[in-house]
Parts: C-alpha cells; sequence; structure tokens
C-alpha cells in the first residue's frame, strides 16, 4: 500500500466522529428545540446545526491533516459523500427500520427538506477549507517563522 492508500485510511477513519455529530446534533432536535418546532423547521434548523457542528471538525481536521494536494481534498469531500450516503441509507433502512420512501423524503428539497445541503457542505468542506487555509497561510504567516507577517515586518525594521 502506497502514501497515497495510506494516507486517505485516516480521512476514512475521520469521517466516523461524524457519524457521532450528526447523533449529538439528531438529539439536540429531539431533545430541545424539536420541542418548540414544527418537523419540518426542526429539521431545517438541525440541518443549518450540522453544517456548522461539520464545518467546526472538518476545518480542524484539514488544519491538522492537511491533504496533499486540491485532488486530495475534492477525493476526501467525495469519498464522505458516499460513506454518508451509504450509512444513512443503509443504516436508517435496515437498522432503524424506516421505510425507504421515508428516507427519500429527506432528498425532496421541494417539499422544504434540506438534506442535502449537509451533503453538499461535506462534500465540498475538505476542498474549500484546505485552499482557504493554505491563501491564509501563504497570506498572513512567514513560513520559515510562522510569526505573523505584519510583526516580522516590525522587527525587520527595528520596531517602528
Amino acid at each position: 500500500m502506497g502514501n497515497m492508500e495510506l494516507a486517505m485510511w485516516k480521512y476514512v477513519l475521520a469521517w466516523i466522529p461524524m457519524v457521532f455529530i450528526a447523533i449529538a446534533n439528531g438529539a439536540l432536535r429531539e431533545g430541545w428545540y424539536g420541542k418548540h418546532l414544527d418537523e419540518l423547521q426542526a429539521h431545517q434548523v438541525s440541518t443549518g446545526l450540522g453544517v456548522l457542528l461539520f464545518g467546526v471538525y472538518i476545518w480542524a481536521l484539514v488544519r491538522l491533516w492537511r491533504p496533499a494536494s486540491s485532488w486530495q481534498a475534492i477525493t476526501i469531500g467525495l469519498m464522505w459523500l458516499g460513506m454518508t450516503v451509504a450509512f444513512e441509507l443503509l443504516f436508517g433502512h435496515y437498522v432503524a427500520k424506516r421505510p425507504w420512501s421515508s428516507l427519500l423524503h429527506d432528498y425532496n428539497l421541494f417539499a422544504g427538506r434540506v438534506w442535502l445541503v449537509v451533503l453538499v457542505w461535506v462534500t465540498i468542506a475538505p476542498s474549500l477549507f484546505s485552499r482557504l487555509q493554505r491563501s491564509l497561510r501563504q497570506r498572513w504567516y512567514c513560513p520559515c517563522l510562522m510569526i505573523p507577517i505584519h510583526l516580522r515586518e516590525q522587527h525587520n525594521n527595528g520596531g517602528r
């Protein structure tokens, strides 16, 4: 197994905590705000909160384990998309015993179901955050010293 395959395995394993993030998000919906909203509103709030929680996790993960290339970041997102859809459908149907029609209902944008936003987000976030973090590092940090450029310039100009 080459370095690329080994590197991708860590991203496969890094997907597992996203299941627990989703479970915690669902528990929050069921135990708190879902009691005060109708089902569709609770679904929409849960989707927004899921995007936020996944965003924080993926940002930290991409910062910790930077993808080696833009292509790898895109591959990570596509892999997470496939794993998420497979888990949602297979676990939902075979373990949670939800009918296929109920599972597929969450994909109906015309009915106000916005679950697809989470799927799009999980797919694009690794690439987006990888590029954004790379851009921020180039713009704001001196890679050799790892200090903000404006502080380095102050130091080089005698503190002026």
